[in-house]
């Protein structure tokens, strides 16, 4: 499959290097063609591994990864073009992470809104799910690394791209079993409302190799 990825930082080029690694090829998008993030990872990834424009990225992909900050991912994907991200599967991974006050960050988007519904409302045509959000970038592609049934989430309104989107999830070592489909896009407040816990979490349990794992009666 052709995949575009959206983002250079730890979380894109994981996820990048993951899709390489199963087989896929992928362009890695960044605002400059000439970014050398990105640029280093294409030419360290092997073949199939590209680098390019957020533009260049959404045209390649067959579905669309955006691994940006939650702050600048509205802009990325205007860079990347709607016509790039019409009827395609689109991954949303990013978080609302507002740095600006220092450590710990606050959110910028909260409560009655969310950065995965403000992607779906700006771009309809493309199919959003948000996902992967609630676990770090080497959780997100080897969930073994956690003991247990721990789980993932997905959010949004095609019941068919949460389909595509867990079956990707699939691929990464998430049995479909723990994918929990929390409903339509506006569940994303929710997930995305989570990171403000795991980073105390992080904190508290001295890394960010872990997960939650759901029990009922």
């Amino acid at each position: 499959m052709r995949i575009g990825v959206l983002g250079t930082g730890v979380v894109g080029q994981t996820i990048a290097s993951k899709l390489i690694e199963l087989g896929d090829k992928v362009t890695m998008g960044a605002r400059d063609a000439a970014n050398e993030k990105a640029a280093a990872w294409a030419s360290n990834a092997g073949e199939g591994a590209h680098a390019g424009t957020f533009a260049d990225a959404a045209g390649f992909g067959e579905l669309v990864v955006n691994a940006t900050a939650g702050g600048v991912s509205l802009a990325a994907l205007d860079a990347a073009g709607a016509d790039n991200l019409t009827g395609k599967l689109l991954i949303d991974v990013s978080n609302p992470l507002d740095f600006s006050q220092g450590f710990p960050p606050t959110l910028s988007v909260v409560n009655t809104d969310s950065v995965g519904e403000q992607i779906q409302a700006a771009y309809p045509e493309a199919r959003v799910v948000k996902t992967l959000n609630t676990v770090s970038a080497n959780v997100m592609v080897n969930p073994g690394l956690v003991p247990g049934d721990h789980v993932v989430f997905v959010s949004g309104n095609d019941p068919g791209a949460k389909g595509e989107a867990t079956a990707l999830l699939g691929r990464f070592g998430w049995p479909a079993e723990r994918v929990v489909d929390l409903g339509d896009i506006t569940t994303a407040r929710g997930a995305e409302m989570y990171i403000a816990l795991w980073i105390r979490l992080m904190g508290a349990l001295g890394g960010p190799s872990f997960n939650i794992e759901l029990r009922k009666p």
